[in-house]
C-alpha cells in the first residue's frame, strides 16, 4: 500500500496487489472490502496496468457491497484494458456489444473487439509456447 501512495514506475503493480489483498479479503481481517480494491484497482488503471482494468470492469459488472452495478463504467474499463492488451477485457466489452449490455447494440463492435480477443490470446500461446525451459 505504500509503494502503491508513493508513486513511480512500479506503484501502479503495486497498487494492483493491494486491490487484491482488498477484494479477497487478506488486508482487512478477511473481511473482502471491494470499495477499497475498487480504489486501488482505479489507481493502477490509470496508471495503465491492465488487469486492475480488468478486475474494474468485472466489479462494475458484477456490482458488490458498496460498489453498485454500473454497466457504462464496466464497458469503460472493459474497453481499456482492452486497449491494454487483456484478452478477458476484450471479450467482455465484445460480449456486452453483442448482448447490448449496457451499451447500444453493435454486432460490428462486437466482432471488432472479439477478433482483438482472438488475437490477443493466439499471441500469448505463441509467447508461451516459444519458451524453452533453461533459457
Amino acid at each position: 500500500m505504500k509503494s502503491c501512495e508513493k508513486g513511480g514506475k512500479k506503484s501502479a503493480n503495486a497498487c494492483h496487489s493491494a486491490g487484491l489483498l482488498a477484494q479477497d479479503g487478506r488486508a482487512n481481517n478477511d473481511q473482502p472490502d471491494p470499495v477499497v480494491a475498487r480504489d486501488y484497482y482505479t489507481k493502477a488503471c490509470d496508471g495503465n496496468f491492465a488487469p486492475s482494468c480488468f478486475n474494474l470492469s468485472v466489479i462494475y459488472l458484477q456490482g458488490a457491497p458498496g460498489v453498485h452495478k454500473d454497466m457504462s463504467r464496466a464497458l469503460k474499463y472493459s474497453l481499456k484494458g482492452c486497449e491494454l492488451g487483456h484478452v478477458w477485457a476484450c471479450a467482455n466489452a465484445s460480449r456486452m456489444y453483442k448482448l447490448g449490455d449496457g451499451v447500444e447494440k453493435n454486432d460490428a463492435k462486437a466482432e471488432d473487439l472479439k477478433n482483438r480477443a482472438k488475437q490477443l490470446h493466439k499471441e500469448q500461446k505463441e509467447a508461451a509456447s516459444s519458451l524453452t525451459f533453461g533459457e
